[in-house]
């Protein structure tokens, strides 16, 4: 998807001075996302390529760091990234290319979509698997954010009522009651933080899936990275979701079961309130759509 934003002349400066291999003759092609905050570029060369991308704010340069970093220790060669090069100032880092197409939008047969969400599957296993040092207070960190979030989901609902299904209301109110509480005896992982198809690459020729993206990588709690799938894909077609547990190895527990639809359905109200704050029809949609999904789950 590209929106031919310029890159910066210090970001380029810095590209030609960490990969001379480009400097002469650079081809820059913007790969953003439409939106706002999101700024990419692949620029090549000859055969030499790179990707780079400006992270919105420090932290999110930290996070996508500190991801590319656990990449590397517990995922295998070509199922991420390298992260070449990063700086702090510009907030900038510079990754390795990747065979293959975003899963999202790309069309695949159903087997091969199947094969995709058990590889997808195995990949978050190992990547929730691997340990990273959390320091003290994380968990009170994760459960007070957790507590916010759900508080933020109730004020969404009083702003948006008038849109939902009694069946809808009711799901987020018992979203703001209960998600705190279960959330105490959610595993914590460190989590990729946004876990969707449009973050996964499939290379068809070698049958391989690899993962991208890890700006929202931090601690969190481990089915929180389903949600992207449960709202998204998983609804629509019934064969993935026992493809992607077969592949993470392990089914989602009774209180995984109970927590998921409400995660979900907190993304789906914020969504909403999002779309009618700002009066954008496909935001509305999308949360109406979410909340209607997990209403269907939660029967």
């Amino acid at each position: 998807m590209t929106l031919d934003a310029p890159m910066p002349a210090d970001l380029r400066r810095w590209v030609t001075h960490r990969l001379p291999g480009l400097a002469n003759a650079m081809d820059v092609l913007d790969v953003s996302w439409p939106r706002g905050d999101s700024r990419v570029w692949r620029v090549a060369s000859g055969t030499a390529a790179a990707y780079v991308k400006l992270s919105p704010t420090p932290e999110d340069f930290a996070r996508e760091v500190r991801g590319y970093r656990h990449a590397a220790h517990c995922l295998a060669p070509g199922e991420a990234p390298r992260l070449l090069a990063s700086d702090l100032g510009l907030r900038a880092v510079m990754t390795s290319p990747l065979p293959g197409h975003v899963v999202r939008g790309f069309p695949l047969t159903a087997d091969a979509e199947s094969r995709v969400h058990e590889l997808a599957g195995r990949l978050l296993r190992r990547w929730h698997d691997h340990p990273v040092p959390a320091g003290p207070g994380v968990r009170d960190d994760i459960m007070t954010s957790v507590a916010r979030k759900a508080d933020e989901a109730t004020a969404c609902l009083a702003r948006t009522s008038e849109y939902l299904t009694e069946a809808q209301r009711e799901l987020v109110e018992r979203m703001g009651r209960e998600l705190p509480r279960l959330a105490e005896d959610l595993p914590l992982v460190f989590r990729h933080g946004d876990y969707s198809t449009r973050n996964w690459l499939w290379d068809h020729r070698r049958g391989t899936h690899s993962l991208i993206d890890f700006e929202k990588s931090d601690h969190g709690i481990a089915v929180e990275d389903f949600v992207w799938l449960c709202c998204g894909a998983w609804p629509t077609n019934a064969d993935l979701r026992p493809a992607f547990l077969d592949g993470y190895g392990r089914g989602l527990s009774d209180t995984e079961q109970q927590a998921l639809p409400l995660f979900t359905a907190r993304l789906g109200v914020s969504y909403l309130d999002a779309g009618v704050t700002r009066q954008e029809p496909t935001l509305v949609y999308r949360g109406r759509t979410i909340l209607a999904r997990m209403v269907h789950a939660y029967a």
